[in-house]
């Protein structure tokens, strides 16, 4: 189904955050706040994360050809937790910065502060140095092997098997892919090594993520129910969050799926909180909001996760006083 016509029809039946479930495992350890919608910005909302520790980059007209990514400064109050959102969502790079046509629920920084962006549903990976205001590259992930189409990417972070490989996921039939990274020479890099990954070795043929995964995140261990290494999955077609212990290569062990949060509509999003370790999603449709999870253990950062938010922010600050010049 076409996600514009699928979110159409999920409004229809849209949930606020007083109705969306935790996990019977989870639901004494976390709480849940719908931040709202983003003034200003595009609907329908594609993938999110940091791009300083006040400032928000979220896909807006997802999945199309005129979507962009864009910052909303964000407020926080009691233990640095976000209460909401401060001005209107800006374009990405300034009015000209065009960042994020057929964004979705992938966004995220990878090595040397350059941008990832899933593209779909035309099954491609974009990648943005700092300072630029358009791609600087896309991979066609078509001639990869890669099943169209590729919704989400995210690295393996230290202290998980795997640190630093790339994973990615194909909405809606949920195959996930492992690689690595080599630079091109342009600043940028090439995918090496790409390989579809069996998340279930006990079952023949290989099995693929349920639920029409988008965005997906790393929980360390020591957080509340969750005694291993893990994972959190947006399930777009599901209407749930889910969660999945992981393996020594990063990957998500499919007998290991617990319901994290129900009743949702459209989840598409998810980042992490580098103040709080607070879970965030955003939603395709289903009122387009970003939702809080709290009940995370605060991050320690590694000097390369602010690096690379710098690295980021920097850019774009540059950007900015190039085209003020």
């Amino acid at each position: 189904m076409n996600r514009i016509l699928a979110a159409a029809l999920l409004c229809l039946g849209s949930v606020t955050a007083q109705a969306q479930t935790l996990g019977a495992a989870f639901a004494s350890n976390y709480s849940v706040l719908s931040l709202g919608s983003v003034p200003g910005l595009p609907t329908n909302y594609g993938g999110l994360t940091f791009l300083d520790s006040d400032t928000l980059l979220i896909g807006g007209a997802a999945n199309g050809a005129t979507g962009s990514l864009y910052t909303i400064d964000v407020a926080r109050g009691a233990g640095g937790a976000i209460t909401g959102f401060v001005g209107t969502a800006q374009r990405f790079g300034g009015p000209t910065g065009s960042v994020g046509e057929y964004n979705d629920g992938g966004v995220v920084f990878g090595p040397n502060g350059v941008l990832f962006t899933a593209r779909w549903p035309i099954n491609g990976l974009g990648q943005t140095k700092p300072g630029s205001i358009d791609e600087d590259k896309i991979i066609d992930l078509a001639p990869l092997g890669v099943a169209s189409s590729l919704s989400a990417i995210n690295f393996v972070p230290a202290g998980f098997g795997g640190a630093g490989l790339i994973k990615l996921v194909s909405y809606s039939g949920g195959q996930w892919y492992s690689a690595s990274l080599t630079p091109d020479g342009n600043g940028t890099f090439d995918l090496t090594g790409l390989t579809q990954v069996d998340i279930d070795s006990t079952t023949p043929g290989i099995q693929n993520l349920p639920g029409g995964p988008e965005g997906f995140v790393y929980i360390p261990a020591g957080n509340p129910a969750f005694g291993v290494n893990s994972m959190l999955v947006s399930d777009y077609s599901a209407g749930s969050v889910s969660a999945y212990e992981v393996d020594a290569q990063g990957n998500p062990v499919l007998s290991t799926r617990r319901n994290f949060l129900s009743g949702l509509t459209g989840a598409e999003g998810a980042t992490i909180d580098p103040v709080t370790g607070d879970f965030y999603f955003s939603t395709f449709g289903g009122s387009n909001q970003v939702v809080r999870i709290s009940g995370f253990t605060a991050p320690i950062p590694e000097p390369g996760t602010w690096a690379l938010m710098a690295l980021g922010l920097a850019g774009c600050l540059l950007a900015s006083r190039r085209r003020a010049g």
